[in-house]
């Protein structure tokens, strides 16, 4: 009886409290320094999100909403920056899975042999799931893909089309930066203090705080793209909610 009394109380409580007390201070200090540098890749991933990829996405939404229709003479020119249109013919559709997922592919061509291929996913939209061989669509052009696909009047968007949902993009960097300071508090407290670390354990505590700031990216990023907001709303309504990156050790 008393030896399962012993056993009750020695599993009762936080293990991973007193695995940390177990933990001999050299394996602190290296878990502290891979989490630092995970820091470093969170914040180098934040950097090419909100300095390259945002703004280049955003440039060429732009580029993309002022292009107008192909004159002659831009045709002549070759030019890809304008709308071109294009009557094409469905040669054969084909659904495909990709991973979990699964979405529609349609091989088009013209009547001087051209051919091309235009996918999406199986919840972009209905049309290209509803095409059949020998079907009549319009394809418009910009920059070389195939951008959009219209037939009797209902349009869907190919993936090659820019993304009117920037305001995720930013998400996707606020995220990044707050998992790079997550990590770099909960590292240089272990490397700092490497038997004082209780209260920054990754788990649960940083579970829990990377759940929160994660939900809170993501539902702001949502709103965002939902209201129309600008992109820079989501850093300046997601930063300030976001749960802190560590505690302190007691």
């Amino acid at each position: 009886m008393a030896m399962t009394r012993a056993r009750a109380h020695s599993t009762d409580g936080q293990p991973h409290e007193k695995d940390a007390d177990r933990r001999s201070p050299g394996r602190t200090r290296f878990a502290g320094v891979l989490m630092i540098l995970l820091s470093l890749i969170s914040a180098a991933g934040c950097y090419a999100v909100l300095s390259w990829w945002l703004p280049s996405e955003g440039e060429r939404l732009q580029d993309y909403r002022a292009a107008e229709s192909c004159s002659s003479r831009a045709v002549r020119q070759g030019s890809t920056d304008c709308l071109s249109t294009l009557r094409l013919t469905v040669e054969k559709t084909e659904r495909k899975h990709g991973g979990k997922s699964y979405y529609y592919e349609a091989a088009l061509t013209d009547e001087d042999g051209w051919r091309g291929t235009v996918r999406a996913g199986g919840k972009e939209g209905p049309l290209l799931r509803e095409l059949a061989p020998g079907d009549q669509v319009t394809a418009t052009v910009w920059r070389g893909d195939i951008v959009v696909v219209s037939k009797d009047g209902e349009r869907q968007n190919t993936p090659q089309a820019p993304r009117d949902e920037l305001q995720m993009n930013a998400a996707a960097g606020v995220f990044a930066a707050l998992l790079a300071a997550q990590a770099f508090v909960f590292g240089a407290v272990r490397l700092a203090r490497p038997r004082a670390y209780r209260s920054c354990l990754w788990y649960p505590d940083g579970n829990t705080l990377l759940t929160i700031n994660f939900g809170i990216c993501f539902a702001v990023g949502l709103l965002a793209v939902w209201i129309g907001t600008p992109t820079w709303t989501v850093p300046a309504v997601a930063v300030p909610r976001a749960a802190p990156g560590g505690g302190v050790p007691r």
